[in-house]
């Protein structure tokens, strides 16, 4: 076989396999164990999409980061798979005694997952193959820009070589109050990405909405679970 031809059918043959992964993956999100609260939420926030733009795969180690209750750490669980793991991160504060009871009811049923109220540099260097942050980046950041960048540097560190960081986040506008209303701009998501050593690898529309004009909260009922949403993808080199 010619090599060009060979490297075509490897190309192929990969992306069968991943297709085949994500079909599974929406069969096993439909398992009647997981939560119809969570279930609900999957039209707004398309993971198995996510899960496509990010390369998450069977054995890979995770790290969902300021997680609260865990819907994102579910669906890693199914994406990693029981040859990988899910490290479930919430700050040691107060507020996360909050989701305590969700968190742990996750745990009984996922074997993968774990319960991680701690500092992310607690988890060992280089020792993780995918992160995400899922909108809360921008509660860090308009409390602290410097807490934000000390964030980033931490989970750059906890990073393998090549490893992927996601940020998805409420969209903000340079003109209003963003810290008021919960939200951030995509230019200073990727300023604060890039000044913690991270290279913006890929950005997406994906959970864009053109009729969110940025002046509501998040927690408003004309938009809530709608709103406009960048996507980074970012990567430790």
């Amino acid at each position: 076989m010619k090599p060009f031809l060979a490297i075509i059918l490897v190309i192929f043959l990969n992306n069968v396999s991943f297709c085949q992964e994500l079909s599974d993956l929406e069969m096993t999100m439909a398992n009647s164990r997981r939560p119809i609260t969570d279930k609900s939420r999957d039209e707004n926030r398309r993971p198995l999409e996510i899960i496509k733009l990010f390369g998450v795969e069977k054995g890979d180690s995770a790290l969902d980061i300021i997680a609260m209750g865990g819907w994102y750490s579910e669906i890693l669980s199914y994406a990693v798979g029981d040859g990988g793991v899910v490290f479930m991160h919430n700050n040691p504060i107060p507020i996360t005694a909050r989701s305590a009871a969700e968190r742990a009811e996750r745990i009984s049923r996922l074997h993968n997952v774990k319960d991680f109220v701690g500092r992310i540099s607690d988890i060992p260097a280089s020792s993780i193959d995918f992160a995400i942050t899922a909108l809360n980046f921008h509660d860090v950041y308009n409390r602290s820009s410097a807490d934000a960048e000390r964030m980033l540097r931490e989970i750059f560190t906890v990073l393998k070589p090549n490893g992927t960081l996601a940020i998805i986040d409420h969209e903000g506008s340079d003109n209003l109050d963003n810290s008021a209303l919960h939200r951030i701009t995509f230019k200073k998501a990727v300023q604060a990405s890039i000044a913690a050593g991270f290279i913006l690898t890929d950005t997406s529309n994906l959970l864009e909405n053109l009729n969110d004009d940025h002046t509501l909260s998040p927690f408003d009922d004309q938009i809530k679970g709608r709103t406009d949403r960048f996507i980074l993808k970012l990567t430790k080199k």
